[in-house]
């Protein structure tokens, strides 16, 4: 296991990068940790992120005053990022080094589950017996989820954006052959990214400053990959076609115990509304979920000008429940 201490942006917020092994030969997993440095921790988050871009450019975005990270940190939660094998600072599958093939798209969520699990064991084993908590975004909640599932030991599960069952395709599955890898050109997601806003408020709707401080961030994570691109794998894209637009879920919410809460944005255009209540409706085995949207957000709600609502909803549900009495 190597650290790398360095100092956070924010006062009274420390970070540390990590690598820790995974349960894979040869596979190390990257670790961000931005922990409270003048208060004591009420609890611990382990964040997973989406399908195509790793966790730094989803949790640890300083645009606007601060990051979801540095929300948590300063609100006294030790926060965890985590890049599951094949993205930001982990450990890539060797086939991802070449040019994308026909192979097996590397990476599913049946994998990527044994890292979550590495990783919160890690916290578990190396930071005390706190509360502790899990996050995924988008295809990291289909990850979070299958991980809550199997009855593991949670304190509290936050599903951003959840992936779910929808009758109709995904924008994220074009229909074509799926590749081993993606080469991501970080630019060119802007039209994407906005594509769900008004068009009369596409040009204004995100900050000066703000997409380009997201990219530089993001391209950052990956100093292999051609200029201006990110290497992703492609067992997101599977798992849609094969679990998410089949009928075929990844796993039962219905045997997750932990609280929960579901958060979306009303622009959300590849998490329907639909299916995010849907998702909410089969939580029936805990004894706390909270279903929240936040207005004028997208897929990419935590990087909007509406952010500080979705942290608030956030940091307010892991504070009530990693202070509430055990019982």
């Amino acid at each position: 296991m190597s650290q790398q201490p360095q100092t956070a942006h924010h006062v009274g917020v420390t970070r540390t990068d990590t690598l820790i092994p995974g349960k894979t030969d040869g596979i190390e997993l990257f670790l961000r940790n931005k922990a409270p440095a003048n208060r004591d921790v009420i609890g611990s988050i382990l964040l997973v992120h989406g399908a195509t871009f790793p966790s730094v450019s989803l949790f640890d975005v300083d645009v606007g005053g601060q990051s979801l990270m540095d929300a948590l940190a300063l609100a006294g939660i030790d926060a965890w990022a985590l890049d599951v094998r094949g993205y930001g600072g982990s450990t890539r599958p060797q086939r991802m080094a070449e040019d994308p093939g026909t192979e097996e798209p590397l990476v599913r969520a049946v994998e990527a589950v044994d890292d979550v699990a590495t990783a919160l064991d890690h916290i578990r084993t190396n930071h005390g017996p706190v509360r502790l908590g899990l996050f995924g975004m988008s295809w990291g909640a289909s990850i979070a989820g299958l991980y809550a599932s199997r009855q593991a030991p949670l304190d509290a599960l936050v599903l951003a954006a959840p992936l779910w069952l929808s009758a109709t395709p995904l924008r994220f599955d074009s229909g074509a052959p799926i590749a081993t890898h993606r080469n991501v050109e970080v630019a060119a997601y802007r039209q994407a990214w906005l594509a769900p806003v008004p068009e009369d408020r596409r040009a204004t709707f995100l900050p000066d400053g703000w997409f380009d401080r997201w990219e530089a961030v993001t391209e950052a994570t990956d100093p292999q990959a051609p200029h201006g691109f990110i290497r992703a794998p492609s067992g997101a894209v599977a798992d849609v076609r094969e679990h998410w637009t089949a009928g075929k879920p990844l796993y039962d919410p219905s045997t997750i115990t932990a609280p929960t809460l579901i958060l979306r944005g009303t622009l959300d255009v590849d998490v329907r509304r639909d299916m995010a209540l849907d998702l909410f409706d089969r939580l029936t085995g805990t004894s706390e979920r909270v279903y929240n949207e936040i207005a004028d957000s997208t897929h990419m709600l935590l990087m909007e000008p509406t952010r500080q609502l979705a942290f608030k909803q956030i940091v307010g549900f892991l504070t009530k429940v990693f202070t509430e009495p055990s019982l």
